[in-house]
Parts: C-alpha cells; structure tokens; sequence
C-alpha cells in the first residue's frame, strides 16, 4: 500500500508543466482580467481557486465535483471550450488527477516571475519599431518589450510580460497601443496589448502549444493577426483579445503577417512558399499573392498602397501587387512589379519607408540594404553588425533607419547614406557601470 501511494504521488501532474499549459491554450482566451466569461479568471491558480459567478474553478481533492471538470465532460450545460473543439480524454484525465491530488500549485513565485530580467549578455533582437511620434523605440528582450526615449534622458520603460520571447511588435497609428507577439517555446503563444504610455498591459491572449509570429495590427487597430508553428492563421478582436477565427490553410509554419491599406484583407506568408490574401472579416482565403517559388520569412507593405515586398530562402526580395485583373486561386506573376537583386543571404527582415521612396532588406548577411522603392536600385549599405537581422524599422519621418539581430544591439543609421548615426545595446547588462 505504501508503495502504491508513493508511485500515485510521483506520477501526479503539475499544475506548471500540464494544467497551465492547457488554460492558457483553451481557456484565458475568455477567462482572464480582461474579459472575465462567467466572472472567472484562469490566467493564474490563485484568481481559479478564487472562482467566479459559479464559484471556484476547482475543489482540492474532489475532481468531479469541480466546475473545470463538469464544462470540460459536459453534456447539458455549454461544453468547454466554448465553440472549440473539446479537449482529449487524457488532456481532461491531467485535470481530475491532477485536483485528486490535491490541486497544488506548483509554479514559481510571483514575485520571482515578476523581477526584471537580469542580462548577463546582450539578447538576440528579434523585434524593434518606432512610436508614431518618432520619440521612442520599442524593442524586443527577454521577457519583456524595453521602450527608449531616443532623447537619451530617461531610462527605457521595462513592460514585464509572461512570453519568453517577444518576435513581433506593431504600434497603432495613434500610438496608443503596442502589440506584441511571442510566447514561451515548446509551451504557449501569446498575443500582448499594451498601453505603451502608461506601461501598463491592457489584454492578453495565449494560444497553440509554442511561440506565434509576425503580430500585425489593422490600421484602424480593429483586429491583430499572427501566424503560428502549427501552419496556422489567428485573429484577433483588438478590444477584447478574444480570437476571431483560425485560418489553416498553410502548409508550413506562418512567419509574418501584414494587413492591407483599408483593414479589409491581410497577407499571411509561410515557409510553404505562398502569400495568400485572406478575408479580414471572415478569414476566407481569397488567393495567392504570388508565384510560389521558396519559403517565405518576411513581408512588408507600401505605406499608402496595396502593394507588397516579401523575402525568404532564395535571397530575392519580390515587390507584388495585391490586386489583378482577375482572381488566381493558383497565382502566376502577373502581379510582380519587380524582383529586387540577390541578397548576400536569406531576408528575415523587411520594411518600407513611411515616405514610399525605400525598401530595407536585412537577413543573414550582417549589412542591411536600402533600396529605391520605385526603380529598385540600390540606395544605400548599412553596415557595422557582427552577424545576421533579424529585425529592420524605419522612423516615420523615414530619415531614421533601425535595425537589430543575433548580436544584440541595436544601431540607427541614417537613410540617406546608410552611414552609422549610434549604436546601443538596448537592455541594462548585470555589472555594466
């Protein structure tokens, strides 16, 4: 009988490594501080055992008596999650022996959780993009987003968040709000909305089972697209974080995604090689973009126009219409407007300038290229980085060019030239002076 219980003991789930995982991917969507279905908040164990309008989430030792248990196997009441697919039998079989055993929480300290992250080294940037006022940069770290006074007189603004990894940033045109897109590899996705003045965060919404990509904002901030590993499209209410619909008609991871000029479509660009145009009211496929022809890593857009430039495995970045005489399913080329030349090796980054006249390219090579948006000729060399872009943003005045990678820091270069204006490394390193 001892030994019987000690095996029990040990194969108890946990709440950190499998009953959280589970909330946050099917259920904080609807049950979290900013929009709290029922009254009830799952995005933390003491807010569950807390409860809502039904009382708490679950009752230590007694599983069939808990409300998560009754929602999940439900047959009368609406059955949880709502409108989604229902969790596999051992996914609920984690929560019963989980709350059997006594429903403990095993996460770290909250107070740990929370602290500032402190760098031994500078991060991988994988994200960075000017406020509409060109008076801040916002840039990706681990854990967090580091908001710079490009004034130089204050310290940067430290947005504590859950994700591990920030991947995408989008300001709204107001620059009232910050999107960012991640998560925590291997556990969950995370789509984050910020009041970037206040530092405070309004919304959140976790999602899939690993890190999502390429956060986008409509520009009339009503929705946020991302893609995700699992081949998949999520959108995003802006106002309420709650996912919209889910689009899989990738065949391949979702790298980036941008919206079009009116908010009405967006692009989706994949490593199956394809940039498909999609409904933003519906999510319905409406066609391809392209010719496919290699994988897809980054896409941008005119600033005033439907017109895209999308870069990946081949080194060429290609400028597309979005519009054609006709519908394509299948695209042809009938909407390339130009093939810029060959990159020194695969783009990962992206942008066009807010004036139209320039295209940055940054990806494995460590210079950026700025070029002549309308002849597609080389402008401009950005040098001075170490190894590979990740991450390229032009200021709105387009005079400023950012960019950011594998060796952690950022530098700002002026376009006119591409010469070195400064360089930083953008978080606060243990033992610097």
């Amino acid at each position: 009988m001892f030994l019987a219980s000690l095996l029990f003991l040990a194969a108890a789930p946990s709440y950190q490594t499998d009953i959280q995982p589970l909330l946050q991917k099917h259920c904080t969507g609807c049950h979290q501080p900013a929009s709290k279905a029922a009254g009830l908040d799952l995005s933390t164990h003491a807010d569950a055992t807390k409860g809502g309008r039904l009382g708490a989430a679950w009752i230590a030792g007694q599983p069939e008596d808990s409300i998560v248990v009754q929602y999940l196997v439900a047959a009368k009441q609406p059955r949880m999650p709502l409108g989604r697919p229902s969790l596999s039998e051992p996914e609920i079989n984690l929560f019963r022996e989980w709350i059997r055993a006594g429903a403990k929480d095993d996460t770290a300290a909250v107070a740990e959780v929370n602290k500032p992250t402190v760098y031994l080294q500078p991060p991988v940037i994988n994200s960075l993009r000017f406020s509409p006022d060109g008076k801040h940069l916002a840039v990706s770290g681990n854990r967090e987003i580091l908001i710079h006074a490009l004034d130089d007189k204050t310290p940067p603004l430290r947005l504590q968040g859950k994700a591990e990894r920030i991947l995408s940033l989008a300001y709204s045109k107001d620059g009232k709000l910050l999107i960012a897109g991640g998560g925590t590899p291997a556990r969950f996705g995370e789509v984050q909305v910020w009041d970037p003045i206040a530092g405070k965060m309004l919304r959140n919404a976790t999602l899939t089972s690993d890190t999502v990509f390429g956060a986008s904002l409509a520009p009339d901030s009503s929705r946020i697209a991302v893609g995700a590993a699992d081949n998949t499209v999520h959108v995003f209410d802006t106002a309420s974080a709650k996912e919209l619909y889910k689009i899989g008609n990738h065949e391949d991871w979702v790298l980036s995604t941008i919206f079009g000029v009116d908010s009405k479509r967006f692009v989706s660009i994949s490593r199956d090689r394809s940039a498909k145009i999609n409904d933003a009211a519906s999510g319905a496929f409406l066609e391809n973009a392209n010719q496919l022809k290699t994988e897809l890593y980054a896409v941008a857009r005119h600033p005033a126009k439907d017109i895209i430039v999308i870069g990946g495995e081949d080194r060429y970045p290609y400028v597309y219409l979005l519009d054609r005489a006709r519908s394509m399913k299948i695209a042809d080329d009938s909407t390339l407007v130009r093939r810029i030349e060959r990159q020194d090796g695969p783009i990962t980054a992206l942008d066009w300038s807010a004036d139209a006249k320039l295209i940055a390219i940054g990806g494995g090579s460590p210079t950026v290229t700025l070029y002549d948006a309308e002849t597609g000729k080389l402008a401009a060399r950005c040098s001075g980085h170490s190894a590979g872009i990740y991450t390229v943003a032009f200021s709105p005045d387009s005079k400023t060019l950012a960019t950011g990678g594998f060796d952690g820091k950022v530098r700002l270069y002026s376009t006119r030239d591409g010469s070195l204006i400064r360089e930083f490394i953008p978080v606060p390193l243990a033992g610097a002076k």
